[in-house]
């Protein structure tokens, strides 16, 4: 019997959103919120990456992501330094890099009991299915 889009659909938002919130409230006991973790970890991963990357990278729109980055500044957890042309590179403070690696510490346990119900055989198939379905257009 095959499965409706929408049921299917809304059974993804749901595991997300179960998701999201484990991980904001793990995240809260660190001092930051998922999208924060989530731009240090873009950051992290790309030192002196440009605004317009970073959004991409974190699904987030240009505009979005720069408001983001002006309070990661203002936390001290993100510093802001001239690149090429009109370009500004984005690099992680030291107390970025703390926060980061405690959001790390967080997900992973988060993350752990969230797929837990899941084998390891299952995690894979799911992982390659959500892929499968990410790259189409």
């Amino acid at each position: 019997m095959p499965v409706e889009g929408q049921v299917l659909a809304r059974a993804v938002k749901q595991a997300q959103y179960r998701q999201h919130r484990s991980l904001d409230s793990g995240l809260a006991g660190v001092g930051t919120t998922p999208s924060q973790w989530d731009a240090l970890r873009a950051i992290g991963r790309s030192p002196g990456a440009s605004a317009r990357a970073l959004a991409a990278e974190t699904y987030q729109s240009e505009q979005a992501f720069g408001t983001l980055a002006a309070r990661l500044v203002a936390q001290n957890l993100v510093d802001r330094r001239p690149g090429r042309g009109r370009s500004i590179e984005h690099h992680l403070t030291p107390a970025g890099e703390k926060v980061l690696a405690a959001g790390n510490a967080v997900a992973d346990d988060v993350l752990a009991e969230f797929f837990a119900p899941l084998s390891d055989a299952e995690r894979a198939t799911l992982l390659d299915l959500l892929l499968r379905i990410g790259r189409t257009k």
